[in-house]
């Protein structure tokens, strides 16, 4: 399953870069990943300050 990232986000930007498949863009109000092109590695959830990101 992919990633998913909460209304946690604040839109800083840490995972975008982390990401080794480009999986993750900025949305309208918060950072998204696109559960398609996920691996579900976990980097994203590892450098996130806040914690939005997790396991759908």
């Amino acid at each position: 399953m992919a990633h998913v990232i909460s209304d946690a986000c604040i839109s800083c930007g840490s995972c975008e870069g982390e990401c080794p498949v480009s999986a993750i863009s900025a949305g309208d109000s918060q950072y998204v990943i696109d559960a398609d092109s996920c691996i579900d590695c976990g980097a994203c959830a590892g450098v996130c300050p806040t914690g939005a990101i997790s396991e759908a």
